[in-house]
């Protein structure tokens, strides 16, 4: 149906340039979706809109910060103490990163419950974790600038893991310092680039919703779409259920920033960056522990690779894994709804990747060494192993015919076929 309006402006400036007749068809009455999405689709939005509260009060911020190894700390604290309602603009942004690590994080897993990464949404899935990654690297980047304690140590480690790459790797950690030391130079690159990163990021959101909009959005079912019977428009349907978790998201989240700002940062980065000190125990932000507990698991040389460059490998590849989720997983099926096995997997993995956060936390040392040692293996053979066996080994349920019916008539397959039929697409 074509955009209609009674307003003579919007009508004007539509004729002229369709914007209004374009977000309809994206994201209004125009755009068909399934009829029996959960309150899991909500994190799609709530991370939009955490990139835009990142974005706008990096802006806010950035006015008032001085990019040099001598005045950073102090700017920061000028920010919190004398500019206007400048604490609240740090907390804000401060903790919108976490927010926005953990929306993100259950916009994943949701993906990996419902199969929401099976053909022919292999780009859509691969898009999302090109976000992953930029917003990992703009994280660590904005930790170093407050340049405190854990700022300056956590640059110097995690830059130092480029290292270990054989012939280059020297001459990339050179060039991420601006010398031989992390220094001036090293924290005005660092800003530099966590200043651009977010609007790299969020161009790469709209290559992500494009591709979400040409086979549109998954569902709880995990099958196709079937007709006009099985969707109903995102709007209003699907944007007042947006605006209520908006209204649950904005109330813990402001929860966080007037009660326990600092719960989730480490005390001694508000002590000023010190060459000289050493802190007694070196962590990332929460949000990258997993991932640090990997680099840590390995502790010995695996053939011709050193352990140093066994872990950077691990680290980085327990995402690079997940490009290859949409082949290594083989089942027809998408929905673990319908596939008993994996889901039980699927909560034995949410439950290591939380066990490799805490032990991501705790010191080098036994026993969480051997933990981490254990947990990463699983992480691995989770991908490598189980899930290519699960797709000739498991059994699925049956599935429905269509969304209507489980919807209209109760949960549960009802009227299905006995095997999926390759692809009931993803």
């Amino acid at each position: 149906m074509a955009f209609q309006t009674n307003n003579p402006v919007i009508r004007w400036i539509e004729y002229r340039m369709p914007i209004f007749s374009f977000v309809d068809h994206s994201v209004g009455s125009g755009y068909p979706t399934p009829k029996n999405l959960n309150y899991f689709w909500n994190f799609g939005s709530l991370a939009g809109i955490a990139l835009v509260i990142m974005i706008v009060t990096g802006i806010l911020l950035a006015m008032q910060y001085t990019p040099h190894v001598d005045y950073a700390f102090a700017s920061v604290e000028r920010i919190m103490r004398d500019v206007n309602y400048g604490w609240l603009i740090r907390y804000i942004h401060m903790n919108g990163a976490s927010f926005f690590f953990i929306v993100v994080y259950i916009h994943i897993f949701r993906g990996l419950y419902y199969g929401s990464y099976k053909a022919p949404r292999e780009l859509l899935w691969m898009l999302g974790l090109v976000i992953l990654l930029l917003m990992m690297a703009t994280a660590f980047m904005g930790y170093v600038l407050p340049w405190g304690q854990m700022s300056f140590w956590g640059a110097t480690v995690i830059t130092n893991l480029f290292s270990a790459i054989p012939l280059v790797g020297e001459s990339i950690v050179t060039w991420l310092w601006g010398g031989f030391s992390v220094d001036n130079p090293t924290l005005n690159r660092f800003f530099a680039l966590h200043y651009l990163l977010p609007f790299v990021i969020f161009g790469v959101v709209v290559l992500h919703i494009w591709a979400l909009h040409r086979f549109g959005s998954n569902n709880p079912l995990g099958i196709d779409v079937k007709g006009p019977q099985d969707t109903i428009p995102f709007h209003p349907y699907y944007t007042v259920k947006d605006y209520f978790g908006f209204g649950v998201f904005f109330i813990i989240f402001a929860a966080v920033i007037f009660f326990a700002p600092n719960y989730m940062g480490h005390p001694d980065n508000y002590i000023e960056a010190n060459a000289l000190q050493t802190p007694p125990h070196i962590v990332p932000e929460w949000y990258f522990l997993p991932f640090y507990a990997m680099l840590r698991a390995v502790t010995f040389d695996i053939w011709f690779i050193d352990a140093k460059l066994g872990g950077v490998i691990a680290m980085f590849g327990s995402i690079l894994i997940l490009f290859l989720l949409p082949w290594l997983d083989s089942s027809p099926v998408r929905s673990s709804k319908f596939r008993p096995i994996y889901k039980q997997l699927f909560w034995v993995l949410v439950a290591d990747c939380i066990l490799l956060g805490y032990v991501g936390s705790q010191p080098p040392e036994a026993p969480w060494v051997l933990i981490g040692q254990l947990a990463t293996l699983y992480y691995f053979a989770h991908f490598l192993v189980l899930l290519p066996l699960l797709g000739k080994l498991e059994r699925p349920k049956p599935l429905p015919v269509s969304i209507s019916e489980p919807v209209l008539k109760g949960s549960g397959p009802v009227g299905a076929s006995a095997t999926a039929k390759p692809m009931e697409k993803a």
